[in-house]
């Protein structure tokens, strides 16, 4: 997504564009070796000077068993391609071509392609793959009680009971989080501790870089997410709700905030192959806020995205996304004023056809947003069967109280980015930190409370979503709607309803997550 930690101006204090390395990348870490051997799967690619002049990206969708070898791989030369990824294990490719009709052309010269769709995007070269790191056991948890220098400041996590639960289990380090993100700031003090190198990477042009440099935040929203789901408990700012996990920056939004589909690929079939068992996914996979899945274009990004994100919780991740922030409801969308968001929007009229990814896809947990008052964000989506659960992601209209003065959350953020913080703290150690809002807020309190949950022994993703889902406190439709009349939906102006009942709604799902009881405190 253009990452909509704000979708208007009125609740957003702005992301920032573009930065310079924060610090000096370790020269241990600077060649950006993978740990592993180079993987027998590894695609053929194209040198990085070729793939420059090769034109934009696309994603190849293959008939089920397909890839992109053999008759395949000539089809795409044929068709005036040249493979940037082999995704084989789910059938996606991603490839360059100038051809504006490559996707014609290629269908022309391979019947085993279901489908192909341009992502205005521009792939890199690529070495060899490493080899895929499995899940190891888990060890015990370990308890983080106690509280750090800004704790006092996070009335987010008092409200879901975090501090509570992880005086009991504050998560086991074998246990990796992938933050899909913007990259995070692995030199901020209160994210070094955690920070797992040999399994971060960059995923921006759909294609793997483990170089610190190349998964560094230069936006900001995924240290501040990063933070959330797992600032260490070290004396220092804030402390994350699993504050003893690992850590993976898994890139895939540029510095403009902008998540391209084979970015999105790329980055579950990371986590997959690599032993992370949680991915938080604050954004949506752009250009296309809604994908709609008849229309052949959208139908092929929204199949590859949702076969890399079924095979990741295939191999054990669980994975966790924001539901965003236009006031709708995604059980019953009916406009999109907001897409193609990377050029000038067009608005169209759309059905339940149409769905948001990640947010929609099938085993996806599923947050919306709420404040300091419990009341849902003013800007979250909800809607029945979408929203599984809610957390806190703040509301600066609706929900300023004593404990939220400027109702956001506080959380990690690069030093070096910090003029383009409107609201910021910092730690007497020099440590940075800035508010924000959004359900890119709210996600990293699920994913880490997840974490948790594996780090207790349960590790299968249905069995973590279940365990979060009813755990979670009932949180029954507000009885004062009213004071939502004035944040209609973005696209297409519709007023926000709450349905459901006892058990479940459509703002909350089956409500807000309490940390104590899901870890059985």
């Amino acid at each position: 997504m253009r990452s909509r930690t704000f979708a208007r101006s009125l609740a957003c204090a702005g992301l920032a564009v573009g930065l310079s390395v924060a610090a000096a990348v370790p020269a241990a870490l600077a060649a950006g070796t993978s740990p592993a051997s180079a993987a027998a799967q590894s695609a053929t690619t194209a040198p990085a000077t070729q793939q420059a002049q090769r034109g934009q990206n696309y994603l190849v969708l293959y008939a089920a068993g397909g890839k992109a070898a053999g008759t395949s791989l000539s089809a795409i030369a044929s068709a005036g391609g040249t493979l940037v990824k082999d995704y084989r294990a789910i059938g996606v490719a991603v490839v360059s071509s100038a051809a504006p009709d490559f996707p014609a052309r290629l269908r022309a010269v391979d019947p085993s392609v279901d489908a192909a769709a341009g992502t205005s995007a521009f792939g890199v070269a690529l070495q060899a793959e490493a080899a895929g790191d499995a899940a190891g056991p888990v060890a015990p948890p370990v308890p983080a009680p106690g509280s750090d220098s800004l704790s006092a400041l996070q009335w987010d996590m008092d409200q879901i009971h975090a501090p509570e639960a992880r005086a009991v289990n504050g998560g086991s380090p074998s246990v990796v989080v992938g933050d899909i993100d913007t990259g995070l700031d692995w030199s901020h003090p209160d994210l070094a501790p955690n920070v797992d190198f040999s399994r971060s990477t960059s995923c921006v042009g759909g294609v793997e870089n483990t170089a610190p440099s190349a998964w560094l935040d230069d936006n900001g929203h995924g240290t501040h997410t990063a933070g959330t789901l797992a600032a260490a408990r070290n004396g220092i700012g804030i402390v994350g709700m699993a504050p003893n996990v690992k850590l993976a920056g898994i890139k895939a939004g540029n510095a403009a905030g902008l998540f391209y589909p084979e970015a999105i690929v790329c980055a579950f079939m990371w986590a997959a192959d690599h032993g992370i068992q949680v991915t938080n996914n604050s954004y949506f996979a752009d250009p296309w806020l809604f994908n709609c899945k008849n229309d052949p274009g959208e139908r092929a990004i929204w199949e590859a995205e949702r076969r890399a994100i079924r095979y990741a919780e295939q191999q054990g991740v669980t994975v966790v996304a924001a539901a965003d922030n236009q006031s709708d409801d995604l059980a019953h969308p009916t406009q999109d004023a907001t897409s193609p968001d990377d050029t000038t929007p067009v608005t169209r009229d759309i059905t339940n056809a149409c769905a948001v990814v990640p947010a929609e896809v099938p085993g996806v947990v599923t947050v919306s947003a709420t404040g300091s008052l419990g009341l849902k964000s003013f800007f979250s989506n909800y809607g029945v069967g979408v929203v599984d659960v809610a957390a806190p992601g703040g509301d600066s209209i609706l929900q300023r109280t004593a404990a939220a003065p400027n109702g956001r959350v506080l959380s990690t953020w690069p030093k070096a980015l910090m003029g383009g913080c409107l609201r910021p703290v910092v730690d007497p150690s020099g440590a940075t930190y800035c508010y924000l809002q959004g359900t890119s807020m709210a996600s990293p309190h699920v994913a880490g409370l997840a974490a948790l949950i594996v780090s207790s022994g349960v590790t299968s993703p249905g069995a973590v979503a279940a365990r979060i889902a009813n755990t979670a406190d009932s949180t029954p439709c507000p009885a004062d709607m009213s004071v939502y009349a004035a944040f209609p939906a973005f696209d297409g102006g519709a007023p926000q309803v709450c349905q459901g009942g006892a058990g479940a709604t459509s703002f909350y799902g089956k409500g807000q997550v309490n940390a104590l009881r899901a870890i059985g405190g």
